[in-house]
C-alpha cells in the first residue's frame, strides 16, 4: 500500500472468505433446524453489527432466538448499550456475556426456561411428553461460541482458540438433563461487499489470517483508534501524536523493537497493532457506531 492509499479514505478491502465446510454448514442446518428448539446467535459485543451474520435468519426460520453478545469486558459499554437497546427493540432477547471470568450461566437457563415451558406445554396438549431443549449455536468465526459451550458444559468439551475455523462439523453436546446443543463452525456469508464490515471482522479476527492484507487491517485499525480512541492508542504504545500514519508506524516499530538490518520491520508493526487490539491491550473498543 502506497503512503496515499495509507493516509487516504477506506480503501477496497478485497477481503472474502467463504471455505466449502460453511456452505456445507448452512446445508446442514437447513437439514436439522426442525429438531431444534432454541437458536443461540452469538455476537462480539466489539462489533455487535459487523458479526450478526445476515443469513442466519433465513436459515433458522422462525424459532426462537436468544442474541448473546460476548466479550463484553473488551468493549466499549457506552456504545454497545446502545447496541443492545437497539436489538431489543427489534424483539431480540439479548444476553452480554464475559466468557473468561467466571460469568454468571444461569442467565442463559433462565432465558431458556419460559421458552421450553411453552413447547412443552404445546407436547403435552398432544400427548408428548416434556423434553430437554435443543438449541443450535451460530455464529461468525471466533465470536466465542465454543467458549461459551465449554462454560455451559463447566469443562472442556470443544477445541477453542483465537482465530476461526476451529470448528468444522456440527456437533451434538449433551450439557444436562434440561439442554443440549448442536455446536456448528463459524460461518460468514458468500460475499463480504461492505468494506466497513470487512475491516471490523478481519479487525477482530473472524477472517483466517492467511488471507489477510496485515498493512491494510493495521491501517485500519490505526485510523480508527485515533478517531475514536485516541489516548487508548497513544498510551499503549507511548508514542507523541502524529498525523503521519507512517511516522507512527514507524515510532511504534522503534518502541517495541521491530527492527531489522537497521530500518523498520513494518511487517511485525502491523501483526502487533492487529494482536493487541484482538487481545484488548488497545482499550475498550466498539468498532460499530450507531446512532439512536
Amino acid at each position: 500500500m502506497s503512503k496515499n492509499e495509507i493516509q487516504g479514505g477506506l480503501h477496497k478491502s478485497g477481503i472474502n472468505w467463504y471455505p466449502g465446510h460453511m456452505a456445507k454448514t448452512k446445508r446442514e442446518i437447513a437439514e436439522k433446524i426442525n429438531l431444534i428448539d432454541i437458536v443461540f446467535e452469538v455476537i462480539d459485543a466489539r462489533i455487535p453489527y459487523s458479526s450478526k451474520n445476515k443469513d442466519i435468519d433465513n436459515m433458522i426460520k422462525n424459532k426462537p432466538k436468544i442474541l448473546i453478545m460476548t466479550k463484553f469486558d473488551l468493549c466499549d459499554q457506552i456504545k454497545t448499550n446502545k447496541w443492545q437497546i437497539y436489538y431489543e427493540n427489534k424483539g431480540y432477547i439479548v444476553v452480554t456475556m464475559n466468557l473468561l471470568s467466571n460469568p454468571n450461566m444461569n442467565i442463559i437457563f433462565q432465558k431458556i426456561t419460559p421458552i421450553m415451558k411453552e413447547i412443552n406445554d404445546k407436547r403435552q396438549t398432544k400427548g408428548l411428553k416434556p423434553r430437554r431443549a435443543r438449541v443450535l449455536v451460530l455464529g461468525v468465526p471466533n465470536v466465542g461460541k465454543s467458549t461459551l459451550i465449554n462454560r455451559l458444559v463447566g469443562k472442556k468439551a470443544v477445541e477453542v482458540g483465537n482465530k476461526p475455523g476451529i470448528t468444522k462439523n456440527l456437533t451434538w453436546i449433551r450439557i444436562n438433563d434440561k439442554l443440549e446443543l448442536l455446536d456448528t463452525p463459524g460461518i460468514l456469508w458468500p460475499k463480504l461487499d461492505n468494506d466497513i464490515i470487512a475491516h471490523n471482522l478481519a479487525s477482530m479476527t473472524a477472517i483466517k489470517e492467511e488471507i489477510l492484507n496485515f498493512e491494510g487491517i493495521a491501517t485500519y485499525i490505526v485510523k480508527k483508534m485515533l478517531n475514536e480512541y485516541e489516548r487508548n492508542f497513544l498510551d499503549r504504545y507511548d508514542i507523541k501524536e502524529s498525523k503521519d500514519l507512517i511516522n507512527i508506524f514507524e515510532q511504534i516499530g522503534k518502541k517495541i523493537g521491530a527492527i531489522q538490518n537497521g530500518k523498520i520491520d513494518y511487517n511485525k508493526v502491523y501483526i502487533r497493532i492487529i494482536k493487541d487490539l484482538q487481545n484488548g491491550y488497545l482499550g475498550k473498543v466498539t468498532f460499530d457506531d450507531i446512532n439512536i
